[in-house]
């Protein structure tokens, strides 16, 4: 069993702030604090996805149409859809990423 505190240390910063709550057999689980007006940039995957919103609210677009998400609601996508985010409150967003997705690239996409 592993498990992991999602709104314990929460540190926002300038940009995006991602870090690894655990890994599993199969996926990495990452946490994404976003504060209100902060971006992710269009991207995409080559593996599918899990987005949940554990606190606030963000505009989520998916291929040109955005979409508002909140508190609670959770989403998945196939790899190779593109999306992007805007925090539209101060958010904690969990995330589950493929084991054969890479941590690094969703840091990347938080600085640009």
């Amino acid at each position: 069993m592993k498990t992991a505190k999602i709104i314990e240390n929460l540190t926002y910063g300038d940009k995006p702030a991602i870090s690894v709550l655990f890994e599993t057999e199969n996926t990495k689980e990452v946490r994404i604090l976003m504060r209100e007006g902060q971006e992710m940039k269009e991207h995409k995957t080559s593996y599918p996805i899990t987005v949940e919103i554990f606190e606030g609210e963000i505009d989520f677009g998916v291929n040109g149409e955005q979409y508002i998400i909140n508190r609670g609601d959770i989403l998945s996508l196939e790899g190779g859809v593109p999306h992007n985010l805007k925090a539209l409150k101060d958010s904690i967003v969990r995330l589950s990423l493929s084991k054969s997705d890479q941590v690094n690239r969703v840091i990347k996409v938080a600085k640009q």
